[in-house]
């Protein structure tokens, strides 16, 4: 029958004291050796041999102090080692508690309980880097439960309603757990090695983003009309079929990003960064461009002439 680790241990710690008794006895025994009779003998009278004999036991005794010093030298290493060990152990319970009530709280019914719950999830952040990615997930698969979008993107850019609704309160007001957690998503530190938000099929109508740090984004089919998106990173971002009506983007940062489709009647796009931007099928009727960087690699929609466009925004520009 297999022992118990605890078996294991008292063995392993029996062992270790047999070792370092013998080391004790043996080690200075054999750095200064007894000395032989006949070295003894050579010797004038008693007292010398005497005398003799004590020098090489102090030696000795010498050696076996240095080896006591080193001994407990190694106690207290291996002792601090432990108590870090186990003081990584309990933090890392710690945390794993902490986490655990704060997606509790996540599911409540009460809005306050829910935004503690996000505060929580942000310092857990900060206070454990390994931690980060997962508290990401959540965070998004927050944002997507808590405001879905399902409706399918309009056929040839065809809308039947609106980009928004009449009346429509922003993000932070109709939504202010929502908001609270993109705006934690968005102040995110934002590693080489970290996984792109996911945020596709997400209603954030109207949601306040400016500044924010959204490089290599996925949101594809969400809603985005009207959001206010100034000086956002979403270089690399994946905006396929999404619906960006009259979103504000003055000097967004799209380097790269992928508008395939993308729905942006009168988005306000002045000065914003579309260079190696792909805009395949994209809807740009009434967006103003006045401005914008663009260079060889930027894929415009079929028919689209971005000099005339960016032209006549800009004189749309002067005359305000």
């Amino acid at each position: 029958m297999r022992r118990p680790p605890y078996w294991l241990a008292g063995v392993l710690l029996a062992a270790a004291v047999l070792v370092a008794f013998a080391i004790l006895v043996f080690v200075p025994v054999l750095l200064h050796p007894d000395l032989p009779a006949a070295d003894l003998e050579g010797l004038p009278d008693a007292e010398a041999r005497i005398a003799a004999r004590q020098s090489q036991a102090q030696l000795q005794n010498d050696a076996r102090s240095t080896l006591l010093q080193g001994l407990a030298g190694l106690i207290l290493v291996a002792g601090a080692v432990a108590t870090w060990r186990q003081v990584q152990i309990s933090r890392h319970g710690q945390i794993t508690d902490r986490m655990s009530r704060a997606i509790e709280q996540l599911a409540s019914d009460s809005i306050h309980v829910r935004i503690g719950g996000l505060y929580a999830l942000e310092r857990l952040a900060k206070d454990s880097a390994e931690d980060r990615q997962t508290i990401t997930k959540i965070l998004t698969a927050f944002v997507r439960t808590r405001s879905p979008w399902t409706a399918r993107p309009a056929p040839d850019h065809q809308h039947a309603t609106p980009a928004l609704e009449d009346g429509m309160l922003r993000l932070g007001l109709r939504a202010e757990d929502v908001q609270m957690a993109l705006y934690i998503l968005g102040d995110r530190p934002h590693p080489a090695d970290e996984r792109p938000l996911y945020l596709s099929f997400a209603d954030l109508r109207i949601a306040s983003l400016a500044r924010r740090d959204l490089r290599d984004l996925i949101c594809q089919r969400a809603n985005l009309a009207g959001a206010w998106l100034q000086l956002a990173r979403l270089d690399h971002a994946f905006l396929k079929e999404t619906d960006l009506r009259q979103a504000h983007l003055e000097g967004a940062h799209l380097a790269d990003a992928r508008l395939n489709d993308a729905h942006l009647e009168g988005a306000d796009l002045r000065d914003a960064d579309l260079r190696g931007a792909d805009l395949t099928g994209a809807c740009l009727d009434g967006a103003d461009l006045a401005g914008v960087q663009f260079d060889e690699r930027t894929t415009w929609p079929k028919g689209f002439d971005p000099d005339a466009e960016i032209g006549a925004g800009r004189e749309r520009g002067q005359r305000r």
